[in-house]
């Protein structure tokens, strides 16, 4: 079958169907354009190669997946819990951690199923029918019945079936900035190309999923199914292996250590129970189960979700929509962030930037559709209307223009090619009325742009009552079709040679060019021919534009280089343009860039290096953007990938975190995406950034309040175990805790707001644990300190009331010091305080009313204290439960103060 390997040029022992010309390419496939296939060949050919459809991807059982998602560490850990508290008899504690287990097995599941709808819309964009040639007839066929060969009728309107070579066309133009990332419709023609051409640069196929914009053709099949462009990347799409996020790779590794270290300590206390005080072996075995209840930290997940769907719900605020809840805290710890040019960081609005006459060189100002700018010649502000030349140029470039421009409020838009309203903007901006020029130069007739004429014409009538041809185009072609220049206000010999520099020069920038002439017409003509528009013109002179840069983007680019995130630039454009863009950006390197074929050509670890070094990658194929990713991450890079296109899709599934376009996007795209730009604007992107940093911040400390009263319950237990003594706290006690602080008091937390120096931190490094040496310091020292206090005030409660009244009180001066320790955990290293610290977050205070109100239930409502072995408290006892509260409080933000003097870079919240 006709077909193309990994780099998108043709399979081993198949023609380079771009390179050949139409008889090479009809004597290979055996078919005349007029005729057609007939039928006998249509069946063999249908035999040997197949369907034109892609091949379904081999798919796991719905009940296999979401079982699969129970195969996970953390999860078993859950199970255990669940299935003790049930065996205590705790059955509704029981259903809460269960419930947690299914909510992280649920989003799990939904995301793999996402990944799989991905496939299934590239599927989606494959055309229903095909009109075609056999045996000299025209017939509408399914597309899946095409075969190689097959010739195709394609008009305006249609999509296309499948890839095929263009045999006869006229004014043709596809949509392939899905395919290509060419943001603009390409023109298409006839003769063949190099056989090393870039996908961009097969200006004589067309491709399987693209849209026919303007003008016909007739084709010839040359690849159908997963031989197609498109289909090789939805087989690139299914073998894509999604990364976990950086938070899971940690929490796997996390619980991990956690559950050796429970495993460890409930089989000592189990051991040493049973052996050293020759306790009974149940009474052991429910102990070193209490442990383990005590150890788990049930709460977690439940904080996790909140605090990552708190910044879900943040980011959709800033226009970015997240679609992997687990993507939210990826986006904190990029390092690289790989976006596409055109509308991502420029404005997607074409721009006339220069205006060159044969004597002046002009610069032009202002950005987009507004026309309001300055005219400038070697930095000096000039009058286009004091210029013979400029002014003649601008006016018939307005002439020569089917475009308009209309405002809305406060906002220009424009109708029509996007080039042509810059040209209407840019006379503007000189001071022409297009309504007053348009009705007074009134158009008589005109010849519209097509790719094999590659000018548009017009025939105006002119106030003296004469008229004029003002035609417009490539450069290349309009240098052939004149005669003369214009030199100020007068006609001089044409100096081609002279022209032919200004163009390199301009298009150096990384501009694209059009070139304006004109000539005077016949008295009284009426009407336009392509023999007068093409021969004896006056060049007026060229006109540069560009689609300028985002300001917003400028600044964002820049925030996210000072927070240590390198940005690189990928794109399907021209490389001159990608590195002019590059500059106006000020990515760090801008000079040096890369063309998809220069990627084909490097071998992995050449690639690897290349891909650190340079910023700016132009005509990639999905090939070159996916072994960038990959390079990138095999150097521990955590990636951001931004795309629109189905090009894009594996490597924005590939990536640690894809990031799809919202408003120029494909659903293939967004559907591999895990974010979703709404305004696709790389503002947002760094906007992201920052909540996401924000997000795993809120993260740590959530962690940090959380493990400290896990170490100090396992602690007493374990304690009191290998002393041989009464439990301070019951495993029904420690699951009350375990719950009602984490759902009031842990959950406040995740809505605490960024610290200062959020954007100012370097990215965490990919290797970073969860749990760092600081995090472990901390969680040590507050864990020492609730166990000295609960454990002081069990003492204290038996020397002076029953053991129920003992352990009410070390249960409540363990809630009242994670109460006061909240307080602390707000800042990693600010003092607490402060009003701020105090009263910084009022949700913080809300949720501390609701866990002491939870507590007074449990101490003094008569069948709470049934169901959990409590006593009511009097006031010197509460008043001992709150100075233990009030100690840790204190006594941390010694610590911190020590930490702080000390100039530590714990101190400074850089906990690595």
């Amino acid at each position: 079958m006709p077909g193309h390997d990994g780099s998108g040029r043709p399979a081993s022992g198949q023609p380079a169907w771009h390179a050949l010309s139409v008889p090479e390419l009809l004597d290979t496939l055996h078919v005349d354009p007029a005729v057609g296939l007939g039928e006998e060949a249509v069946s063999r050919r249908r035999q040997e190669h197949g369907p034109n459809r892609l091949t379904p991807r081999s798919e796991r059982h719905t009940l296999a997946r979401l079982l699969s998602q129970f195969d996970n560490l953390f999860i078993y850990l859950l199970l255990v819990a669940a299935t003790v508290t049930l065996l205590l008899g705790k059955w509704l504690d029981s259903a809460v951690i269960l419930a947690v287990v299914v909510v992280i097995a649920l989003i799990g599941f939904i995301q793999e199923g996402r990944a799989q709808r991905a496939l299934e819309a590239v599927r989606d964009m494959l055309a229903a029918t095909a009109r075609v040639l056999r045996d000299g007839e025209r017939r509408s066929v399914p597309a899946d019945a095409l075969v190689p060969g097959d010739v195709v009728i394609l008009e305006a309107g249609d999509r296309v079936p499948a890839d095929m070579r263009l045999v006869q066309m006229k004014s043709l133009q596809t949509q392939e900035a899905a395919l290509t990332g060419e943001s603009e419709p390409v023109d298409k023609q006839l003769e063949a190309v190099a056989a090393d051409a870039e996908l961009g640069e097969r200006s004589n196929l067309v491709f399987s999923g693209t849209l026919v914009t303007a003008g016909q053709a007739r084709g010839v099949v040359v690849a159908i199914g997963d031989a197609t462009q498109i289909g090789r990347i939805s087989g690139l799409l299914a073998e894509v292996e999604t990364l976990k996020t950086p938070l899971l790779r940690r929490l796997d590794a996390f619980t991990r250590k956690l559950s050796l270290a429970i495993l460890f300590v409930a089989v000592l206390a189990f051991s040493v129970g049973l052996l050293a005080w020759d306790r009974d072996w149940g009474e052991m075995f429910f102990a070193a189960v209490s442990i383990a209840v005590a150890a788990i930290p049930e709460g977690l997940p439940a904080v996790m979700t909140v605090t990552l769907a708190i910044g879900v719900q943040r980011m959709a605020k800033r226009n970015a929509v997240i679609r992997r809840l687990p993507a939210v805290e990826t986006l904190g710890s990029v390092t690289i962030i790989c976006s596409d040019k055109t509308g991502t960081l420029t404005r997607n609005e074409m721009t006339a930037r220069t205006v060159r006459t044969a004597e002046d060189d002009i610069e032009v100002e202002g950005v987009g559709y507004r026309p309001a700018g300055l005219f400038r010649v070697a930095g000096r502000e000039i009058e286009p209307g004091a210029r013979p030349a400029a002014i003649a140029l601008l006016r018939a470039g307005l002439l020569c223009n089917d475009a308009s421009l209309h405002r809305v409020k406060d906002e220009w838009r424009p109708e029509g090619d996007p080039t042509e309203a810059a040209l209407v903007v840019l006379a503007c901006k000189a001071g022409l009325d297009p309504q007053q020029e348009r009705g007074a130069r009134m158009r008589l007739d005109a010849i519209p742009f097509a790719a094999e004429r590659r000018y548009m014409a017009s025939l105006n009538r002119d106030p003296s009552d004469g008229g004029t041809i003002y035609v417009k185009g490539a450069p290349e072609r309009i240098l052939e079709m004149c005669r003369a220049e214009l030199r100020g206000a007068r006609i001089a010999e044409l100096d081609a040679a002279a022209w032919q520099h200004r163009i390199d020069e301009i298009a150096a920038r990384g501009q694209r060019l059009l070139a304006v002439a004109c000539k005077a017409a016949k008295p009284a003509q009426q009407t336009l021919s392509e023999d007068e528009a093409e021969r004896d013109l006056v060049l007026l002179g060229l006109v540069g534009f560009i689609d300028p840069p985002r300001e917003e983007a400028i600044e964002a680019v820049a925030s996210c280089q000072r927070a240590g995130i390198r940005v690189k630039m990928i794109t399907g454009d021209h490389m001159l343009t990608a590195r002019a863009i590059a500059a106006e950006l000020g990515l760090e390197n801008p000079d040096r860039a890369l063309r998809g074929r220069d990627l084909e050509r490097l071998d992995d670890d050449a690639l690897r290096i290349e891909a650190q070094q340079v910023d700016v990658f132009a005509r990639a194929s999905p090939e070159d953007k996916l072994r960038l990713v990959k390079a990138l991450q095999a150097q521990g890079a955590v990636i951001a990938m931004t795309g629109d296109g189905v090009n894009d899709a594996p490597a924005l599934k590939r990536a640690d975190i894809g990031i799809a376009m919202g408003r120029q996007g494909t659903d293939t795209a967004r559907e591999a995406a895990a974010m979703v730009l709404v305004d696709d604007n790389f503002a947002s992107i760094r906007r992201a950034v920052e909540e996401g940093r924000t997000v795993y911040d809120n993260l740590k400390k959530a962690i940090l309040f959380l493990l400290p009263t896990n170490v100090a319950e396992a602690l007493v237990i374990t304690i009191a175990i290998l002393a041989g003594r009464t439990l301070p706290i019951t495993p029904v006690q420690i699951l009350w805790i375990n719950m009602i602080t984490a759902v009031t008091l842990g959950i406040a937390l995740a809505w605490e707001r960024a610290e200062d120096d959020i954007m100012r931190r370097p990215p965490r490094h990919a290797d970073e644990p969860l749990l760092t040496g600081f995090m472990v310091w901390r969680i040590c020292f507050v864990g020492a300190l609730l166990l000295i206090g609960t454990g002081g005030l069990f003492v204290h409660g038996r020397e002076t009331g029953s053991l129920a009244v003992a352990r009410t009180m070390a249960v409540n001066a363990l809630v009242m010091g994670e109460v006061f320790y909240l307080l602390n955990a707000r800042f990693f290293h600010m003092p607490s305080w402060t009003p701020r610290g105090l009263a910084g977050n009022p949700l913080a205070l809300w949720m501390i009313a609701a866990c002491l109100g939870l507590q007074l239930f449990l101490t003094h409502v008569p069948f709470m204290n049934r169901l959990f072995e409590t006593a009511p408290l009097d006031a010197s006892q509460w008043a001992l439960c709150t100075a233990v509260g009030l100690a840790v409080f204190v006594l941390v933000e010694i610590e911190k103060a020590i930490f702080r003097a000390g100039g530590s870079k714990l101190a400074r919240g850089r906990t690595r």
